[in-house]
């Protein structure tokens, strides 16, 4: 551990009542980042949600998937969780853009799979491991009765993703200006927001909105993960948490890993701002 950062020093004594494991990776995108358990493997949940979007964006700059073309939603995509899609009949046909903002915006799974069978396991894949992520992989579609785990990564993957994203260096400038749109109307801010001060957040109140977020969630049984792009009036930031091994797998909005989680989101909002976009003078 880096003697100089003591915010580290803070979030591991403010996780010792944590019954769980949080891996963290945080990165002031002024060379400063926080590793926490960043190379631990965790289950993905939803936020392998955010890779499958970029392999399409991938896939779209190198012409071989048009993002107006439509797609079918069939009986072998249906799946019971969230989003919106599993409400309707099937037969139901979308473009392909609007598939990739349902996966994101409202997390759904049958776009999810729809999307999955567009582009196919074996090239999500592909396209994740030639996007560095090497501990990262897509196991299997959503089928929750059908299989146990859904995707495997560590922080410092989903980190690096939501880093080169915000650069501008992870696809393409267009490309990544596209997803991060995309991400920023995700409805889940579960966790890196929770503990934000209001007024922050709410663009009636203020003349601007001081704080917006781009990030993508997940949860399941195993695992209660968040990460994305803080962005600040001083710049943006990008913060990842992936918690496991916690007793309780009830789904409640107070549940310890989103508490303890929100808190740690809260002291590196809090740092970054006092620091005016830095986590370490």
């Amino acid at each position: 551990m880096d003697a100089r950062l003591t915010l580290e020093k803070r979030i591991e004594a403010e996780l010792e009542s944590y019954d769980g494991t949080m891996c963290i990776y945080a990165d002031d995108l002024h060379g400063n980042v926080i590793a926490m358990g960043a190379d631990e493997k965790v289950e993905t949940a939803s936020t392998i949600k955010t890779y499958i979007l970029a392999c399409l964006f991938d896939e779209v700059e190198k012409g071989t998937v048009d993002l107006d073309q439509m797609l079918t939603y069939k009986k072998e995509h249906f799946v019971d969780g969230s989003g919106v899609l599993n409400a309707l009949e099937t037969g139901a046909v979308m473009r392909v853009r609007d598939i990739a903002a349902l996966m994101i915006i409202v997390s759904d799974n049958v776009a999810t799979n729809m999307m999955i069978d567009h582009l196919g396991i074996e090239k999500i894949n592909k396209c994740i491991e030639t996007l560095g992520c090497r501990d990262t992989a897509l196991h299997n579609s959503l089928h929750f009765d059908r299989y146990r785990q859904l995707g495997t990564t560590t922080a410092r993957d989903y980190g690096s993703i939501f880093a080169r994203l915000v650069r501008g260096q992870l696809i393409s400038e267009r490309a990544d200006r596209q997803m991060v749109e995309i991400l920023k109307k995700q409805h889940y801010n579960s966790m890196i927001t929770k503990d934000f001060p209001p007024v922050y957040m709410d663009s009636d109140n203020t003349d601007d909105i001081l704080i917006q977020v781009a990030s993508k969630s997940g949860s399941m049984d195993a695992c209660r993960n968040d990460g994305g792009i803080v962005y600040t009036p001083y710049g943006p930031y990008v913060l990842v948490m992936l918690n496991k091994g916690f007793s309780d797998a009830m789904y409640y909005p107070d549940h310890p890993a989103t508490v303890f989680g929100a808190r740690v989101s809260r002291m590196l909002l809090d740092q970054f701002l006092a620091l005016e976009g830095r986590f370490v003078l």
